[in-house]
């Protein structure tokens, strides 16, 4: 995938992903980022479970990075009220 492809799939992943969590404090720049570093961490998964990973701009690409992007979501969100309590 080309550099707009993984844009546009880390937007909607992270999109999808904020849905999931309810965490909606990010804005449009670091949805992407997060929809990225997600398909990183989603692809790097489905490749560790023996799947093909990210490959072509399509469906399966935006769930995968979708889990990636909700995993990550939810270590941000878990750090985050973790320093809000001390």
């Amino acid at each position: 995938m080309g550099i707009l492809s993984w844009i546009i799939v880390g937007f909607i992943a992270a999109a999808i992903a904020t849905r999931i969590t309810g965490n909606r404090q990010y804005g449009c720049i670091t949805k992407i980022v997060v929809g990225v570093v997600g398909g990183l961490l989603g692809g790097t998964l489905d490749n560790a479970a023996g799947g093909p990973g990210i490959g072509e701009f399509g469906l399966r690409s935006i769930l995968i990075a979708a889990v990636g992007a909700t995993i990550f979501l939810a270590v941000l969100n878990a750090i985050s009220t973790g320093r809000a309590r001390h």
